[in-house]
């Protein structure tokens, strides 16, 4: 086993560095790492050498023969992530002694929200950054599968998301519902069908795309004999149903401008939709004062609107 003498101490030039290596990783090439860092390709190679120089070996292999992690970048790089969290960690610690609140707070969504007015989070941004302006806050749109794994890893310090996490980590609480229809585009030959027997009838034989993390819900449960393509967001679900072989379930607030151009329509208007509970949630274990203000905050403007959206 190799040993390593003259260990460097940790400084702030260090991480920034480490953060270089951590991102060209991530984009797997320097190349691929430029628009993520916003630094040229000679920028990017010149500190990953003075990181190698640092550290006293080879992190990567970079050239002709493409990006590769060497024995001990693969071994640096599995360290970032904790080492991250724990300088992090501390920061928040500080600003928290310090009675201020700062550094960076992570929130996870799902899609298709900015049109729901029972989910008003923009007054909760605002409100947000009014009592935080110190707070780096960072908001990402992903799946709920990803929401969820994202917040029990530490990813995110906390998530909005339609399927309650089954995770003793996990703090979550109801906020509101959205309600859903089934939809057809414009080109499907259910368009222009107006009889509910019929279309009833069409349902069995007619492809349903179906949500990755859960089941959708049908109408006094027919059964799909057609299995339909799965999807993980609403605006996946919705191009799908726009090109005529689908039909899926939408939330109307979203649904509301495709209708409203004549490109979609709803089946069944008459019968009983569904409604998708959301939670907000956080993590037990990552938390900080940043993360309890910005819950609150949430949690005040989701509450205090009807709970359903029409």
């Amino acid at each position: 086993m190799t040993r390593y003498s003259n260990v460097p101490n940790l400084t702030d030039f260090d991480l920034k560095l480490l953060r270089v290596f951590h991102a060209v990783v991530q984009a797997q090439g320097l190349a691929p790492a430029q628009q993520m860092l916003g630094l040229s390709l000679s920028t990017i190679s010149i500190q990953l050498k003075q990181l190698e120089e640092r550290l006293g070996f080879t992190l990567c292999e970079r050239g002709r023969k493409g990006f590769a992690l060497t024995e001990e970048g693969e071994r640096i790089h599995q360290s970032l992530t904790p080492l991250f969290d724990s300088v992090a960690g501390f920061r928040d610690i500080v600003a928290e002694v310090r009675g201020n609140l700062s550094g960076d707070l992570h929130f996870g969504v799902v899609d298709a929200l900015a049109t729901n007015q029972a989910a008003p989070l923009p007054k909760g941004f605002k409100n947000f950054t009014e009592l935080a302006p110190e707070v780096h806050l960072h908001v990402d749109i992903s799946s709920p599968e990803d929401l969820i794994q994202g917040l029990v890893d530490g990813r995110y310090h906390c998530i909005l998301t339609p399927v309650e996490p089954n995770h003793d980590s996990v703090d979550s609480v109801p906020v509101f519902k959205e309600r859903q229809q089934l939809y057809c585009g414009a080109d499907h030959p259910l368009f222009n069908e107006t009889d509910p027997t019929r279309i009833l009838d069409a349902l069995q034989r007619t492809t349903l795309t179906d949500k990755s993390y859960a089941s959708l819900p049908s109408i006094d449960n027919p059964r799909f004999t057609a299995e339909g393509p799965t999807v993980s967001h609403m605006e996946s679900n919705a191009l799908l149903i726009l090109s005529g072989r689908y039909i899926g379930y939408l939330p109307q607030h979203f649904a509301d401008y495709w209708v409203n151009a004549n490109l979609m329509r709803i089946l069944l208007p008459d019968t009983p939709s569904y409604e998708s509970q959301f939670y907000l949630c956080t993590s037990k274990h990552h938390s900080s004062r940043s993360a309890e203000v910005f819950r609150q905050c949430m949690v005040d403007v989701l509450m205090k609107e009807p709970s359903t959206c029409s």
